[in-house]
């Protein structure tokens, strides 16, 4: 039996916007962009969905003045925005010498989009995308962040949404190239003097051989963290250490929780667990039979706790 294909850029998106960015209807949304792959593919993507979930959609590009490169970049930037009949406007800001330079700029393009924001009042959406978050957990971990540290990059965060934040790299590429859509290369992202570039071009692609699933699961991590409200699992309690249900499970749960529903999870002996969206879970015996108020029995009739399922 043929696969069937992944979602595309734009339903992963669809999705996204309809279930973890709030409101959207009457409301005016900002689109960062910069010229680059990412940004390129977020407003091609938005301006597509801004009819249905009847929003205003603007872009505005930062020109930090570090790199004579980034205003022909925004160029890029501006003439796919004109294309989509989508309003453009860009703020060049001035960077004063001295350490972590990095952060100064990240500092002063917020300032500048909420700037652009306010008169309309705007919410501001960046292109960080699923593997962007992977990364942030992992340079998180790297300088010893705590639990509240690694709950980074939210789908919805104050004034700011992240619509590609459900999407891999993968994704984007994909659109990009699907669509015929012009972008930038900005050639910091090949600077191994900066650590971000190393997890990304060492770090990740390692422990992706020996996870490949692993850009999902330090997401699902994020989500765990950030407080995510899980339902009562009885005896399969999720936790993001040592878990009986898998990534993918846990994610089925988390989203279950989030939209008030419930999801149905097969589990070890053949068993249903049928997880409420503000309930208790119950499990169901292989013929459709709740079994409440007892411990798992395995096929030998001896009460034991089923077996863990890695992630």
């Amino acid at each position: 039996m043929a696969r069937s294909h992944p979602p595309s850029l734009t339903t992963v998106v669809r999705r996204t916007l309809e279930e973890e960015c709030g409101e959207l209807a009457g409301r005016s949304v900002l689109a960062a962009v910069s010229g680059g792959g990412d940004s390129q593919a977020m407003l091609s993507v938005l301006a597509r969905l801004a009819p249905s979930f009847r929003f205003e959609l603007r872009a505005h590009g930062v020109d930090h003045g570090l790199r004579s490169e980034a205003s022909r970049e925004l160029d890029l930037a501006q003439a796919l925005a004109e294309r989509l009949q989508v309003p453009f406007a860009r703020t060049t800001v001035a960077l004063e010498g001295g350490g972590n330079l990095q952060a100064r700029a990240r500092e002063a393009r917020y300032a500048a989009l909420r700037e652009a924001a306010a008169p309309h009042d705007a919410l501001i959406a960046t292109a960080h995308h699923a593997t962007d978050r992977a990364e942030t957990v992992l340079l998180r971990l790297l300088r010893g962040a705590g639990p509240r540290g690694l709950a980074v990059l939210a789908p919805r965060a104050h004034d700011v949404i992240r619509p590609l934040v459900r999407a891999s790299k993968r994704d984007v590429l994909l659109h990009l190239e699907r669509h015929h859509l012009e972008f930038a290369e900005d050639p910091s992202n090949a600077d191994a003097a900066f650590l971000r570039v190393r997890v990304r071009r060492e770090a990740l692609p390692l422990l992706q051989e020996l996870s490949p699933r692993i850009v999902q699961h330090l997401n699902t991590l994020a989500d765990a963290l950030a407080g995510a409200d899980l339902p009562d699992l009885g005896d399969y309690e999720v936790q993001t250490g040592g878990t009986e249900l898998n990534g993918a499970q846990i994610r089925e749960v988390l989203r279950a929780s989030r939209l008030g529903r419930s999801v149905t999870i097969r589990v070890a002996g053949g068993r249903d667990l049928v997880v409420r969206g503000a309930g208790r879970a119950r499990e169901l015996d292989s013929a459709g039979r709740a079994i409440t108020g007892r411990a798992v029995e395995s096929n030998q009739g001896s009460p034991k706790r089923p077996p863990k399922i890695k992630a």
